[in-house]
């Protein structure tokens, strides 16, 4: 009955535009809300809701909770939770210094990364071809930072770390997806997240205002409907089908810093960004040239 709808691109292109819009409202959100409060407490609050959100799938699904947690590699798997709500409080702190525009712009090199890092952390094979993408993507970074131009930003450096976390992860999910099952990856996900976030955002806790409150639940909302949008995507149309599409992702959040945040786009993201989006596209074609 499904495997006619696995390979709907179409809808899985829908799917994967329409997650793009909402993780950029969800972007949108982050910054303002981290910066009126504490960083830890806003993203604590969002994997509160979350891991609820993560919970109730798995109890859910066939086997319930001790199916989706059971696993031989635990360390690893709350390695990654923890890793990405680390990444999430980088990348909301990098919206409050940088904006949206010059984040996004850099952020979006992680699949370059992901490609640099297949070797030493899975093992992969990296021909020349992507190490010369790659390089054209750092290039591409180094445009927008501009780090010989004038006094240097050093908070220019937070999207590109950010970008690293996010990419590291995005290798270990992919190693422990050798062993272990999709639901088993996103259980821990959720709840090792908001174990980690739990442990800190409690010490920073401020009282929010009404609005806040209600963007507050906007943004948990956003949150788990994104990636709902994601695991729908995957399951209806192949990765290297849809993946191109979440570059949308910075088009929306560059619309949103310009009028929401009245932040201007300059030249010089406008070209490192084109180059990273090409370089990650060409990335992209060679894996599937390949596969």
């Amino acid at each position: 009955m499904t495997e006619p709808q696995r390979n709907s691109v179409p809808l899985g292109i829908a799917l994967m535009i329409s997650a793009t819009i909402v993780f950029a409202l969800q972007d949108g959100i982050s910054r303002h809300l981290a910066g009126t409060y504490n960083t830890w407490m806003v993203v604590m609050i969002r994997y509160w809701f979350f891991s609820a959100f993560v919970i109730a799938i798995a109890a859910r699904a066939r086997g319930g909770l001790r199916r989706a947690a059971k696993t031989d590699q635990p360390l690893l798997q709350i390695f990654r939770g923890f890793l990405l709500a680390g990444e999430v409080c980088v990348a909301i702190y990098g919206f409050t210094l940088l904006g949206l525009i010059e984040s996004q712009a850099v952020f979006i090199c992680y699949p370059l990364l992901v490609a640099a890092l297949s070797g030493p952390v899975l093992g992969e094979s990296v021909g020349w071809r992507r190490w010369a993408a790659i390089g054209v993507g750092l290039i591409g970074v180094l445009i927008i930072l501009q780090p010989g131009m004038g006094v240097f930003d050093p908070a220019a450096v937070i999207p590109l770390i950010s970008a690293l976390m996010f990419a590291l992860y995005g290798l270990l999910t992919r190693y422990v997806a050798r062993r272990d099952r999709t639901e088993t990856s996103f259980f821990y996900t959720g709840t090792a997240g908001a174990v980690m976030m739990t442990a800190i955002g409690i010490w920073f806790w401020e009282p929010m205002t009404g609005p806040d409150w209600a963007w507050m639940a906007v943004l948990c909302v956003t949150g788990a409907s994104g990636h709902w949008l994601l695991i729908k995507c995957y399951e209806v149309a192949e990765a290297g089908a849809v993946q191109p599409f979440a570059y949308f992702h910075l088009i929306w959040a560059s619309i949103l810093g310009m009028a929401v945040f009245g932040e201007v786009l300059r030249d010089n993201v406008i070209i490192g960004a084109a180059l990273i989006v090409a370089a990650g596209l060409f990335t992209l074609w060679r894996e599937r040239a390949q596969g």
